[in-house]
């Protein structure tokens, strides 16, 4: 559909189709937050996306494609995003949209420090600039050093290190894997993972009618996500394609305000600007390199 662009501007295409389901996520996981914890969404989640995966890559006839080929790896990425997810649908209920959403995005930094080792990619001054602009937005919207401790914090930072994990081990999964093995076994590990926790006290709870639209949305938008960052990730390098995934805190804090009250204020407003001038000095510097 995109093949007529660069792979960078096919990447930035693919990764606005995640920004808008992250964003419906985040919404939906706050409205069913004070029905079902966690873990149930969680595997409620998985649950639907394994029904979409197994539908779809029955009508596109793809699946033959799904196998136990480095297993290892898909544990590895599955485990270490279940844990940063369910971190993020905690914080989801004890903090502002856009102030979580900031934390989130220190995983560019975490991938760009550990993208050298673990995928080979070259850490250029360009981008180094871009994610050091970046922080700096986040801890101007985030003000950690006012906010200490405070509930939500902590899991807020941590999910950032699970979804580090995430995209780097998906990296190396999109060189020699296809999108409907990486989904298929994303959903299944964690729906397994999804029931032992969720039922480990012995009580599942089942969404009420109201909170199923919600669960919907969220098994859906889960899996579009990983869909569209999974193809970016199979366009263009890890390091360009996590910072453009910023572009959600000017949106997400824009719903915060208008539905739910939260404070939009100066300092939002000025992190997210700096948060977007790093998107644009590194997309603006692939896109010349390829012309050049």
């Amino acid at each position: 559909m995109f093949k007529s662009f660069s792979n960078t501007l096919q990447a930035v295409i693919w990764m606005t189709g995640t920004v808008i389901s992250f964003s419906a996520m985040a919404v939906s996981g706050r409205e069913i937050s004070f029905e079902l914890d966690t873990f149930e969404i969680m595997m409620y989640r998985s649950l639907i996306g394994l029904i979409i995966v197994l539908l779809l890559s029955t009508f596109l006839n793809t699946r033959s494609q799904i196998n136990t080929n480095r297993f290892g790896l898909h544990f590895a990425r599955n485990v270490s995003h279940f844990m940063g997810q369910n971190l993020w649908f905690y914080a989801l209920t004890l903090i502002p949209f856009a102030q979580l959403f900031a934390f989130e995005f220190s995983v560019p930094l975490w991938v760009m420090l550990a993208s050298p080792f673990l995928l080979g990619e070259k850490l250029t001054k360009v981008r180094v600039i871009s994610i050091l602009v970046g922080f700096i937005g986040i801890l101007i919207v985030t003000r950690p050093w006012l906010a200490g401790l405070a509930p939500g914090i902590i899991p807020a930072a941590l999910c950032a290190v699970g979804f580090a994990c995430s995209v780097i081990f998906t990296k190396q999964l999109t060189k020699t894997t296809t999108i409907t093995c990486i989904l298929f076994w994303l959903t299944l590990m964690q729906l397994g993972l999804g029931i032992v926790c969720a039922g480990y006290d012995g009580d599942i709870a089942l969404p009420s009618k109201s909170s199923l639209p919600w669960i919907i949305v969220i098994g859906i938008g889960g899996l579009l996500a990983h869909f569209c960052i999974t193809k970016a990730l199979q366009l263009a390098p890890a390091t360009v394609v996590t910072p453009i995934d910023f572009c959600r805190l000017p949106i997400i804090a824009a719903i915060g305000y208008i539905f739910y009250n939260e404070l939009l204020d100066v300092f939002i407003i000025g992190g997210a600007v700096l948060i977007f001038i790093a998107n644009y000095i590194n997309i603006w510097a692939e896109i010349r390199k390829k012309v050049v």
